[in-house]
Order: C-alpha cells, then sequence, then structure tokens
C-alpha cells in the first residue's frame, strides 16, 4: 500500500506541474494548439506513475481490494491514457486545463484514503473482465464530463464576453485557448458514444457475472441501479441528438446528470460508508 501511496503523490505533482505549466501558456500571448515533447513526456510520466499506483492499490497479494478513492483513481487513470490516445489524432490538449486538476485531486484523495476492501469471488475472471470494462467505461464518461464542464464555460463565455474595459481573468483567458465550440461539441459526442458502447458491455458483463456467482440477473443494488440509470441518461442523449439534434446545454445537462449517476454507482456511496459513517 505504501508503494501506492507514494506513486498518487509522484502523480499528483507532476499532473499539478504540468497544469500549471498549460494554464500559465494558455494565458500567453502566444497560443500553442498542440503539446509540446516536453508536455507529453511528462504527461506520459504522470500516466506511468499513476497507473502503477492504482495497480499497486487495487492487486495485493493476488487479490482485489476496492475502495471509493482508488476506484475513483483508476477510472480517472484509464480516463487519462484515452484521452492520451485520442490527442494523438485531435487537437483536444485544451481539455487539460480542466482534466489535470481533476487529475490532482484524485490522486491526492487516493494518497490520503488508501483503505480498501477486499472484493469478494476476486479469483472470477468473469469478475475481472467486468471491473475492467466497467472502469474503462467511467473513464470515458469521465473525460465526457470534463469535456461537458469545459463547453459550459466556453458557451457562457461566449453569451457573457467580458468588455474591453474590463480586465480578463486568469479562467476567461484560458477559454479564449479552446478550439471552437463546434469542434469540441462533436469531440464531446464522439466520446459519449464510445462511453456508452462501453457501458452497455459493462450492463452485459455485470449481468453475466451476477447469474454465474448469484444466480440473479440483476441484483437490485446501488451499483446496478445507478449504472442502469446512466445508461438509459446516455442512451437517452444519444437518442435525442439523432432525432431531435440536441446540443448546446440540453446536451451538457444530461452529460453531466450521466456522469453524476456513474459517480453514485460506486464512489459516492463507498465514500458515504467508508469516510462519513465509519
Amino acid at each position: 500500500m505504501s508503494a501506492s501511496i507514494s506513486l498518487h503523490f509522484v502523480a499528483a505533482l507532476v499532473y499539478s506541474t504540468l497544469g500549471v505549466w498549460l494554464w500559465s501558456q494558455a494565458t500567453s500571448p502566444i497560443v500553442r494548439n498542440t503539446l509540446g515533447a516536453a508536455q507529453r513526456a511528462l504527461l506520459t510520466l504522470a500516466l506511468l506513475s499513476h497507473s502503477i499506483a492504482v495497480w499497486q492499490g487495487i492487486w495485493v497479494q493476488q487479490k482485489l481490494y476496492l475502495g471509493w478513492a482508488i476506484a475513483l483513481s483508476a477510472a480517472v487513470c484509464l480516463g487519462f491514457i484515452i484521452f492520451w490516445f485520442q490527442s494523438l489524432s485531435s487537437r483536444i490538449h485544451g481539455l487539460l486545463l480542466i482534466l489535470l486538476p481533476a487529475a490532482t485531486l484524485v490522486t491526492l484523495m487516493a494518497a490520503a484514503f488508501p483503505k480498501g476492501h477486499l472484493v469478494p469471488d476476486s479469483n472470477n475472471d468473469w469478475l475481472r473482465i467486468h471491473l475492467i470494462i466497467a472502469f474503462t467505461a467511467y473513464g470515458l464518461i469521465f473525460v465526457a464530463a470534463a469535456h461537458a464542464i469545459l463547453m459550459a464555460a466556453l458557451d457562457k463565455q461566449l453569451h457573457n464576453p467580458v468588455k474591453s474595459s474590463q480586465k480578463e481573468s486568469l479562467w476567461n483567458k484560458g477559454l479564449e485557448a479552446m478550439p471552437p465550440l463546434l469542434i469540441q461539441e462533436q469531440l464531446l459526442f464522439q466520446v459519449i458514444r464510445v462511453g456508452f458502447a462501453v457501458l452497455t458491455l459493462t450492463v452485459i458483463s455485470g449481468a453475466i457475472v451476477s447469474l454465474r456467482i448469484s444466480s440473479q440477473l440483476l441484483p437490485f443494488d446501488h451499483k446496478s441501479v445507478f449504472t442502469l440509470l446512466s445508461w438509459i441518461t446516455f442512451g437517452v442523449l444519444l437518442w435525442g441528438r439523432q432525432t431531435h439534434g440536441w446540443r448546446g446545454r440540453v446536451a451538457l445537462r444530461w452529460t453531466l446528470l450521466g456522469f453524476t449517476f456513474i459517480v453514485l454507482a460506486y464512489t459516492g456511496s463507498r465514500f458515504v460508508l467508508d469516510v462519513i459513517l465509519s
């Protein structure tokens, strides 16, 4: 556990360092549209440290342990890995202005609350596959939620521009470095479509695991209920996008609602049990 704590602190340090660097760059007169070689190397270092920290925290003595903080850290880590690959082909580095502070906070929480609980039937191969799929889905939805928050801020700035007589805040200067809102929206729905597909696999694999372990198709517990609510939310959003052209604030609200359900599916309930009620 000590290795996991130390590496989470390392990841938090690198995430925060890169975040300060990118924020200062975003507010400078010269705006870059891509990550520099040194910045990408820092991001890779943070991801390596974060990935190993998550593995060390979850896989202990050949058994699976999960707690609210390490589960959230695993989802954010996978979300960042997905972002890293996506950034190779798309100019989405502006998302890092939101993702890096969030990742810093999550890794610090994982270091501060490293306690996990032994996962029942952790030797079940189907359960392990289900957990990998689930964390991938949560990671994709984390990226989508960060994207939605950034788009909401951009939309607000477009409707309430800073007057020339007013001094721009650091946040507003950073937003000016972002790609156009229409491009951001297209990227958001790309992530949501993939996230919904993986979330569908999460529901299916969860049902298979439940049948094998307890002979129930879908157990009526908070994880299943909130995961299904998230799946329904994103399904309705994609349906609305396809049939009614939903976009803008409507799409952002549905995205954040689906993300909230995912957080409540595991992390929120475990936080209450492990921290508030312990």
